[in-house]
């Protein structure tokens, strides 16, 4: 007697719908009242398509992956239906759910490394997945393990089957889980924000790594990112939610090319651009995403639409399909067998308009125009040096032992680099994690003398300054941090937070009121607000409390050590503006580090890529983006997905393999010979060069430098490509 299939046994075909989603609702009790996570979500996912879901933090992705995988809190309310192949599984019991989760269905997590078990190795979590859904043996199981750990691309799988998940990097950890997850052949892969915490170069083996395991298996993904590029290149159909509910449904190609949501449009413009070299203000999303605990009435995003009319505000839409003055309305509900998904659907009483009149980001969202600084029509060499780093190195000892430590090594941090600054200008440093960025930026901001090199600030050295000197230089050199949270005391009020460093350098209270205010409106905040404290404030808030107290002091020098890369992206544009505008109106010049290589193109004049404690390539901005010379940088920059499918489709791809070597033990020679994608076609006694002979910076445009041997091969990929 043949055994009955169900949605853990069916294998679908392509093109066949195998996970339908209708008026989903999840809410959760809170002290607040009721938080209605999910508001009424449909969608229809079929075999071998990739489905995004996009929207700011709070928006609700994350809540609808974990309802759809049964994962979600046992105090979540949860109704409307949830179908895998034709099967009611929303209400099903744990036991149920379990029989699916990891067969039919499973899951990538945000952060691999809470995701998987830290006591088992990362082996025998894959062989208890296949296990669990199969009858093997554990020989068997083994096996397969390793064939799954060799298809996602990790080294030597055959030992590395043994390894912890803490002897894996950040990538090969994601690329263990998402070999996990395809242990069984699902038909369903959903991944949460998978390549958030990676580097850029990571991130394009780890999203290659998806690809090759969607294609292997035919399984349907559902990709959740505030990466509007990742969905650019990954996605086939996109859903953008906004305070819990589906604002804007349709293919890729109809929301980048025909977005009919202001709110996408704003998404969309908000985005600063690998390809785009022309220096001007992004869209900025005003405000923030409303408390969906108690919504108001009228559409949700209405507060921040320059759009807005009345019935905004008095009537929520319905998420319908327009075109030109037609629509049609979804018919949702879990009990309607009539249930339809529009090919291209908007919730916004305005669509028509939008969609007729042709509006884009700059006719809706308001654009400042670029400030330009007296600074700027200065040649840069006759501008004064605020910061000069001249032969660098920053050396620890490696030690080993709890009791009778001894040293058994040197970490090269930083490895003789050179950096100059002139006034109002920007200097990108860019690499991946471990590189030295940070270290880099310790060293200027410690005042301490380096293992060896030099760093003058302002024309002096901080290193033999004491007393008054030493406190007067500080005042000319501040930072901005990463997470403002973090870097902000909670219990201090805002006007204690900014008014701090004041006090230190004896300002009187009636100064200090006055420039708090200032600085308040400088940085676009209400004086009003001062009494408040950080958790009060939203994370974009916060990082301006954070630039306000930073620019207290009237500083010359700013360094920011990635102070964007925790923002929504419609947030990090009024960050990135806001830097734009203090620089051009202070005469500011900023170090600015960041792993996203698009901020740096939009706010950079020139940029320095680092790799294992050295800089590789060093130039004006547009000159080193547009015509790469190392094959690091083209790497890296071939790397950042570009919010445009067309673009993204026709992309050259370079992908490094293997991981960061350790800065204890670099390679010798050129330290990028272990990964690099140019040596394989030099001949042997070219490839023996790069053995053995570190390459110095090579001169190779009037403001651009390289540190390759072989600089004029032509194997190099530009930003537009």
């Amino acid at each position: 007697m043949t055994a009955p299939t169900t949605a853990a046994t069916r294998r679908t075909q392509a093109g066949e719908v195998v996970l339908s989603v209708r008026d989903l609702n999840v809410s959760f009790p809170s002290e607040a009242g009721e938080v209605r996570a999910v508001r009424g979500l449909d969608f229809d996912l079929r075999a071998g398509e990739t489905m995004a879901i996009v929207g700011e933090s709070g928006s609700g992705k994350s809540v609808t992956s974990l309802a759809v995988m049964g994962l979600h809190p046992r105090t979540a309310r949860i109704s409307g239906s949830v179908k895998l192949h034709g099967e009611e599984i929303l209400g099903r019991d744990d036991d149920a759910l379990s029989r699916l989760r990891g067969k039919a269905m499973s899951m990538v997590f945000q952060d691999p490394l809470s995701a998987l078990t830290p006591v088992y190795s990362i082996g025998d979590q894959i062989i208890e997945a296949i296990q669990l859904h199969q009858d093997v043996t554990t020989a068997q199981a083994r096996t397969r393990a390793v064939e799954l750990l060799d298809l996602v691309g990790i080294p030597n799988p055959q030992a590395r089957v043994r390894s912890f998940p803490h002897e894996f990097s950040g990538g090969m950890r994601q690329r263990a889980m998402i070999a996990m997850a395809i242990a069984n052949d699902p038909d369903v892969i959903i991944a949460d924000e998978p390549t958030t915490a990676l580097d850029v170069t990571i991130q394009a083996q780890v999203l290659e790594v998806l690809k090759r395991a969607q294609r292997e298996t035919g399984a349907a993904v559902i990709m959740i990112t505030h990466d509007l590029g990742v969905v650019a290149g990954m996605a086939d159909r996109v859903t953008v939610m906004y305070a819990g509910r589906p604002v804007e449904q349709g293919s890729v190609d109809d929301i980048y090319y025909r977005p009919q949501m202001p709110y996408t449009i704003g998404l969309l413009g908000s985005v600063p651009r690998l390809d785009v070299a022309e220096k001007r203000p992004l869209a900025t999303v005003e405000g923030n995403p409303p408390s969906v605990v108690s919504l108001p009435p009228g559409c949700p995003f209405a507060p921040r639409c320059p759009l807005a009319e009345d019935q905004c505000r008095t009537t929520e839409p319905a998420l319908v399909e327009h075109s030109g003055a037609l629509a049609r309305r979804v018919t949702a509900g879990a009990d309607s067998e009539a249930a339809t998904v529009l090919g291209h659907a908007a919730a916004c009483h305005l669509s028509d308009r939008v969609v007729r009149d042709g509006l884009t980001y700059a006719d809706i969202f308001p654009v400042a125009v670029h400030t330009w600084s007296e600074l700027e029509q200065v040649p840069r060499e006759e501008r004064e040096t605020v910061l000069d780093v001249s032969g660098l190195k920053r050396h620890y000892p490696l030690m080993k032992g709890a009791v009778l430590r001894r040293r058994v090594g040197t970490v090269y941090a930083v490895d003789g680099i050179d950096l100059e600054v002139k006034q109002g200008e920007t200097l990108g440093l860019v690499g991946e994690s471990g590189c030295g960025k940070s270290t880099t930026l310790m060293e200027v901001l410690n005042f301490l003398p380096p293992t060896d090199g030099t760093i003058t600030v302002l024309g002096q050295n901080p290193a033999a300054l004491r007393g008054k000197a030493r406190k007067a230089l500080r005042r000319d050199l501040q930072i901005v941090f990463q997470d403002p949270m973090a870097s902000l005391d909670p219990r201090m009020t805002v006007f204690d937070l900014i008014a701090e460093p004041l006090f230190a350098h004896q300002w009187s209270k009636v100064d200090t009121s006055a420039r708090v205010e200032e600085l308040m409106r400088t940085v676009g905040l209400d004086p009003a607000h001062v009494n408040r404290y950080p958790g009060q404030f939203s994370g974009g808030q916060r990082q301006r409390i954070g630039i306000a107290r930073a620019l207290a002091l009237k500083p010359r020098l700013l360094v920011l050590d990635e102070p964007v890369s925790a923002l929504d992206v419609s947030i990090q544009a009024g960050v990135i503006n806001l830097l734009d505008q203090l620089k051009a109106e202070l005469g500011l010049s900023y170090l600015f580090v960041a792993h996203d290589l698009a901020v740096i193109r939009h706010i950079a004049d020139r940029v320095a890529v680092m790799y294992l404690g050295s800089i590789v390539e060093q130039g004006e901005v547009d000159e080193v983006y547009d015509n790469p010379r190392h094959p690091y940088t083209q790497a890296l920059l071939s790397a950042i997905p570009i919010p445009d499918p067309q673009t993204e489709r026709n992309r050259e791809r370079i992908l490094l393999t293997g991981d960061l070597p350790s800065p204890a033990d670099p390679p010798s020679g050129c330290k990028f010979r272990t990964r690099c994608h140019r040596k394989p076609t030099l001949d042997e006694a070219s490839q023996q060069r790069c053995v053995v002979e570190p390459p110095p910076l090579l001169q190779v445009g009037t403001d651009h430098t390289s540190a390759c041997h072989f600089n004029d091969v032509d194997t190099h990929v530009t930003a537009q490509v």
